[in-house]
């Protein structure tokens, strides 16, 4: 039967949104950096590319101090599961229906007119690891205070991860999609604060796998590699097939986090209930999530708005043209060649 785990995140501030066309949204003009250090004298300048290079992962220079506190010092729990995105990737989705599955008997998906996900942004109810940015606010300490089982959020590529998560064999379910619809997605969120990052720039990077956490294709090779190799500590699943068959992958989720339905639950339509509770058009009209300013990155006000964009498959073919979704789909076919994983 599935646990409460009905112990939200922490609260964010409102502050106003500051637009400035000078500082992008997931940005920073440096270049790439030694992995001893993250100051200053540690970044070689670029004259394009908004990001830093890490351990072989693009991070802004703000996004390393934290991704470096939180490996000195979160300490993960047997018990922990840790949702796993490449951003734009259905993250606020996975929140959403990991959250939901998990604390069904205190919180039913159907008439429940105080269920959280009415009252709370999706990002508020399952935390991440390494935002908002812990040197900024918020620090690693925090995350301690949450009840177990504990569900965690990051989009750290499987490099970086703290190494008590492997240790102690945390459990994993890790998001991916289309890269084309995920660089249309990414374009639109940080155009939302930097204008001047045209579709033509961000084409351009991705590309490259200049993006942040990127290069997309090596996160997603990462964790599919480590779901071949650890299939019941990692879950792999894909986004475009989740869209297609959401009650089936809502109840291969519930076998995963160790709550799955009941035949009762199955019968009485519980496993779509929760679809529908969290399906993109029923979140993006509560109020919580249609209005008002968060601050889930550290220092980057966001409109909720903006995390409930479109949530379609396939909307990368309204914004690239064919010679650039040819390009890309070439360059990510080569570089996830022989390892059995396809787009």
């Amino acid at each position: 039967m599935p646990r409460a785990l009905d112990r939200p995140a922490h609260t964010h501030t409102n502050p106003s949104p500051a637009r400035s066309k000078g500082s992008p949204a997931m940005a920073g003009a440096q270049g790439e950096s030694n992995h001893n250090g993250v100051g200053d004298e540690g970044f070689a300048p670029k004259k394009e590319g908004f990001w830093v290079l890490y351990q072989g992962c693009w991070l802004r220079p703000v996004a390393v101090e934290s991704v470096k506190l939180v490996q000195e010092q979160f300490q993960a729990r047997p018990d922990d599961v840790l949702l796993v995105t490449y951003p734009k990737c259905g993250t606020t989705w996975l929140k959403a229906l990991a959250f939901t599955i998990t604390n069904r008997l205190l919180h039913p998906a159907a008439g429940d007119d105080a269920h959280p996900l009415l009252a709370r942004h999706p990002q508020d109810l399952v935390p991440f690891l390494e935002m908002p940015y812990r040197q900024i606010q918020h620090p690693v300490a925090e995350l301690e205070e949450l009840a177990s089982p504990r569900i965690l959020s990051t989009h750290l590529p499987v490099t970086l991860l703290p190494p008590s998560v492997s240790g102690l064999g945390c459990r994993v379910v890790y998001l991916c999609r289309n890269p084309k619809d995920v660089l249309v997605s990414l374009w639109h969120f940080i155009n939302k604060v930097n204008e001047t990052y045209t579709i033509d720039k961000a084409f351009e990077l991705f590309s490259k796998g200049e993006s942040s956490y990127g290069p997309i294709w090596e996160h997603n090779l990462g964790f599919w590699k480590k779901s071949l190799s650890e299939s019941d500590r990692v879950l792999f699943l894909k986004y475009d097939e989740m869209m297609a068959q959401p009650v089936e992958h809502v109840k291969m989720l519930a076998e995963f986090l160790r709550v799955p339905f009941t035949e009762e639950e199955v019968s009485r339509g519980v496993v779509e209930d929760v679809v529908h509770l969290c399906s993109f058009d029923k979140l993006k009209s509560v109020p919580v999530n249609s209005s008002g300013v968060s601050d889930w990155i550290g220092g980057v006000p966001m409109e909720n708005s903006s995390f409930f964009r479109a949530g379609k498959v396939g909307d990368w073919a309204n914004h690239l043209t064919e010679e650039m979704a040819k390009k890309l789909d070439g360059i990510v076919e080569e570089k996830l060649r022989g390892s059995g994983l396809t787009f």
